[in-house]
């Protein structure tokens, strides 16, 4: 029998992560019954970039019991803006729905707790996509650490690099206000944090940390004037901002990268209203471009983060150190890359190197997936789907714990750069 999907938020994401797939891959374990957005013209762009779907029931976000009532779906997927992630997820529990959840399940620490607290009392379930633990890489790394290689892990170095058509796209979007996304520390970083939680199995305990708009705002060292109101398409300073003039020409639109897309948006309206080409240079913007972080684990870990969204190239470096051993691991992609030395052998492979503490090094090749996220979302598509593999050696479809873990600690990095404090999670940390 067939399970019943419907979508909170008809956005890009939810178009080409779970919609195409479900009637396209998997429409023989899964239907796809309703959808509801704040946007009739999303619905519009649903149908005719997928026509499988041109008979599927529309609702806006103030009919989600009516859409519940008539197409009685047993799942609900929330791919809506961050800040919408809480409304729809609890509405879905409270009527026994499973829910799908892109991450961050919600953009802050006490809205994540109500969603547990909720859920406890329901009958349905909170899975929380972190696609990125499904990464070939990633899932060779938690391995690596339980099998015991390193011994007992001791401290995390992890760097990311998000370049600068990707870093500046998030300002350009509703991303680049704390009250729509919790700031890039949750919308970003939760899936960096989560990774770290899930490799070393840690229990978040304290966190400090750091943080400035370095790039992008009034201030930024590339802004052609300070004036609010601006956008990309048709901005007649285009070519005074190095941000855009690196990717379009005076004859050309200019195409806003959206986040995790394959490629470049063209001219087409997409929405009613919302422009994704909002300028990257407004005083509005209220997040953080550069940040530093440290957290303590409950199992005597530490980490040391760090995340820049105006680099070269895109990427990250990975350390982890364990009282029998370190390993160690680097990606780089993007055209900034190109300059960099591989990381990328033998036929496609990303290598992890193993260091015994004490003489050695060896050398794990990891052969790469297609798909996106380094070939990790079509696997957790099959996990949410077909569901889990039963004889796994360790878990990898995230709950809502693990939503809250990642989502505390993004939290306190936030908080704890705008007042400067250790922030003490073990008074409610699971």
């Amino acid at each position: 029998m067939k399970k019943r999907y419907a979508v909170c938020g008809v956005s890009s994401r939810a178009l080409a992560m779970y919609i195409r797939p479900m009637v396209k891959n998997f429409a023989h374990v899964a239907e796809f019954v309703g959808m509801l957005d704040i946007d009739p013209l999303r619905f519009q762009i649903c149908k005719e970039d997928i026509p499988e779907t041109k008979d599927v029931a529309t609702y806006m976000p103030d009919e989600f019991d009516k859409m519940i009532a008539e197409q009685k779906p047993d799942a609900i997927i929330v791919t809506s803006m961050d800040c919408t992630h809480k409304n729809y997820v609890i509405l879905a529990l409270k009527n026994d729905l499973d829910v799908i959840c892109e991450k961050p399940m919600t953009t802050n620490t006490a809205d994540a707790l109500e969603i547990r607290a909720v859920e406890k009392q329901s009958k349905g379930k909170v899975i929380c996509t972190f696609n990125y633990r499904y990464n070939p890489v990633h899932t060779k790394v938690k391995d690596l650490v339980n099998s015991g290689k390193i011994g007992r892990v001791t401290h995390v170095d992890l760097t990311w690099y998000i370049d600068i058509a990707h870093g500046s796209s998030y300002f350009n979007r509703w991303n680049r206000k704390r009250e729509n996304s919790g700031s890039l520390s949750i919308h970003k970083a939760s899936h960096h944090f989560d990774l770290v939680n899930w490799w070393i199995s840690g229990i978040p305990e304290a966190v400090h940390a750091f943080g400035a708009l370095n790039h992008y705002g009034p201030n930024g060292v590339f802004n052609p004037s300070k004036k609010d109101g601006r956008h990309c398409t048709g901005c007649p300073e285009k070519m005074q901002c190095p941000y855009k003039k690196r990717w379009t020409t005076r004859n050309s639109e200019v195409a806003i990268k959206d986040d995790h897309l394959t490629a470049f948006q063209t001219t087409r309206k997409l929405f009613t209203t919302y422009r994704p080409d909002m300028c990257i240079f407004d005083s509005e913007i209220n997040i953080h471009d550069t940040i530093v972080a440290n957290v303590r684990y409950k199992n005597g870990a530490l980490l040391n983060y760090s995340a820049n969204f105006s680099t070269p190239y895109e990427g990250y470096h990975l350390a982890i150190n364990g009282t029998h051993g370190r390993i160690e691991t680097r990606e780089f992609v993007g055209m900034g890359a190109m300059a960099l030395p591989p990381v990328h052998e033998d036929g496609g492979t990303q290598y992890i190197d193993y260091f015994p503490i004490f003489e050695g090094r060896e050398r794990i090749h990891v052969p790469k997936n297609d798909g996106g996220h380094g070939g990790g979302d079509p696997l957790i598509l099959e996990d949410i789907f077909l569901g889990e593999v039963p004889d796994r050696k360790f878990d990898i479809l995230a709950k809502s714990v693990d939503g809250l873990r990642s989502i505390s600690v993004g939290d306190a990095v936030y908080n704890s750069i705008m007042d400067g404090e250790v922030k003490d999670l073990t008074s409610f940390m699971e």
